[in-house]
């Protein structure tokens, strides 16, 4: 049992930032590409789920994951599926997932070799608020001016096949023994499961949701399994925990009272997969308003007179 506020861990990349305002007060003298939350106990174990912020100031590789069996058959444990959510876009801002057309394994390594594959991919604009699902095997890259919250399942498998001259080393075998050689597959609609709460992602690994929360409401979150929010507006306190916009909260088979700011809260709650939890969240404002008003309603009735046994209290 687990609510913790997640440390944010720094990881340098040639594509990153040095302002990472206003969604971390971390002060870097190098280029941030990545923020790793992790838990507070770092001798805890390793949670299924990799809960990241990236910064680009420059395009990042072109890339792509194994899916699991493709990573088990070269002895890693699992492979990479992963979400974006876009916190910010600057004018134009650029996601690129799935091939412009069909290729074959041949062609698509000849595109790796030569480079041709910066132009084989098939690029999109995004804005904020937009989600990205990037199953295993997409090939895929992410522009400059985007800063995004990542969820992926916990694996650092990544085969690049073009880097922008940057000299870093490419995966060509493993590249193209794992992507998948044509167009994307269509990105799932949101489904709005309650006034609150919209699924954006549905998974076997993880479910992706986003929570909308009124000013100063009170909720109970239930986690039966890993959990982890993350903040994209306002602020919250959540058990012992106060989150803002940038933050995470990592929770696990525990139950805790979420209390939206003055301002509201607007968050990504997600968990292990692969269906959505239909009892995750539930609204104590309205219950108290709710019993406030049937106990209005009722008839009063006539005073009783006090009595002197004892009651049980249900455990």
């Amino acid at each position: 049992m687990a609510i913790e506020y997640a440390s944010a861990r720094i990881v340098h990349k040639p594509w990153g930032s040095t302002d990472l305002r206003p969604w971390s007060k971390i002060p870097a003298d190098k280029a941030v590409g990545e923020l790793w939350f992790q838990r507070a106990n770092l001798n805890a174990p390793d949670p299924a789920l990799l809960l990241k912020m990236l910064f680009t100031k420059a395009p990042l590789s072109i890339q792509v994951h194994p899916d699991d069996a493709f990573a088990q058959s070269i002895g890693l444990a699992h492979g990479k599926s992963e979400a974006w959510y876009i916190l910010s876009a600057a004018p134009g801002a650029k996601v690129a997932i799935g091939l412009k057309r069909p290729v074959k394994p041949a062609q698509l390594r000849s595109a790796i070799e030569d480079g041709s594959i910066a132009g084989l991919i098939q690029w999109r604009r995004v804005v904020a608020d937009e989600v990205v699902f990037v199953p295993a095997g997409a090939i895929h890259a992410i522009g400059a001016g985007l800063v995004i919250a990542e969820i992926q399942q916990r694996s650092d498998a990544t085969f690049r096949l073009f880097d922008y001259g940057r000299g870093r080393e490419l995966h060509v075998d493993n590249a193209v023994g794992a992507a998948h050689t044509g167009p994307a597959e269509p990105q799932p609609a949101e489904e709005r499961l309650s006034d609150a709460r919209t699924l954006l992602i549905s998974s076997p690994h993880f479910i992706v949701e986003r929570i909308v929360l009124a000013p100063k409401s009170n909720w109970d979150l239930h986690a039966e399994r890993e959990t982890w929010l993350f903040g994209v507006k306002g602020d919250t306190q959540i058990g012992p925990v106060k989150a803002i916009a940038g933050e995470a909260v990592f929770i696990d088979e525990d139950d805790a009272e979420i209390k939206a700011g003055a301002d509201g809260f607007t968050g990504l709650l997600t968990y292990l997969g692969p269906k959505p939890i239909t009892d995750i969240l539930h609204n104590l404002t309205d219950k108290s308003a709710n019993a406030a008003v049937r106990d209005l309603s009722r008839p009063r009735q006539p005073a009783l007179r006090p009595s002197n046994r004892l009651t049980e209290a249900r455990p």
